[in-house]
């Protein structure tokens, strides 16, 4: 998962950005109206917080053109102000959750989590895959009913894989969906990672190298029945 946060406030966007990594959630951070409309530019997201008080564009303008681009983005606004009233007008605008600070990160997460499997709700909250067993919400993988210890990049790794069911998932899409803004476009991390994560789930080779373009889950073909 990678998420846009919108916070004016260094300290308290550092500390969520931090929190998020060791949660496996990628973040980027705008610390103003036009750096956040900047980065949703520029990058795919698949939800953004917002602050709602933050200089240049408000958080409400940032939502309204969030709802207005059609893409469907979920929206986590931040605010201190906790009356009814502007957590409806919130709601007016097109969030979809609503954190009044302060708040505990792991409340933060839980509400992340819940509405990225709302967004993907064809998709179980659990995956499973070619006998692989993926749970977000425990940071837990499984292979075959063997627990795969993963580290926190080579966990995200995965998850975009397996949710690709099979599609193939190119170096540059796995650097977006797993990295932020700061990942180097020339890097190697991408196949690094690829390689120490196969060696994690162990043979058979379960990820599978598409040359030229990218990775997939190597999900076996469905036996025909036989006719006979």
């Amino acid at each position: 998962m990678r998420v846009l946060i919108v916070e004016d406030e260094p300290e308290m966007a550092d500390g969520i950005r931090a929190g998020l990594r060791l949660e496996a959630i990628a973040a980027d951070v705008a610390g103003d109206g036009h750096t956040a409309l900047e980065l949703l530019s520029v990058n795919t997201y698949d939800i953004a917080v917002l602050d709602r008080d933050i200089p240049g564009p408000s958080g409400d303008e940032i939502a309204r053109r969030v709802v207005a681009s059609g893409s469907g983005m979920p929206i986590l606004m931040l605010t201190a102000a906790d009356r009814l009233d502007d957590k409806a007008s919130g709601f007016e605008l097109g969030a979809d959750d609503y954190l009044t600070k302060p708040f505990e990160l792991r409340e933060l997460v839980l509400r992340l989590r819940a509405l990225d499997r709302r967004r993907a709700h064809h998709r179980p909250p659990v995956r499973e895959v070619a006998g692989l067993r993926l749970d977000p919400f425990r940071r837990e993988v499984y292979r075959d009913g063997r627990y795969v210890p993963l580290t926190r990049k080579q966990f995200a790794v995965l998850d975009v894989l397996m949710a690709a069911e099979g599609g193939v998932v190119s170096a540059e899409d796995l650097l977006e969906r797993a990295w932020d803004e700061n990942a180097d476009p020339f890097t190697n991390a991408v196949r690094i990672t690829v390689s120490a994560l196969r060696k994690r789930l162990g043979e058979p080779w379960v990820i599978a190298t598409v040359p030229g373009v990218g990775y997939r889950i190597d999900v076996p073909a469905p036996v025909e029945a036989d006719r006979g």
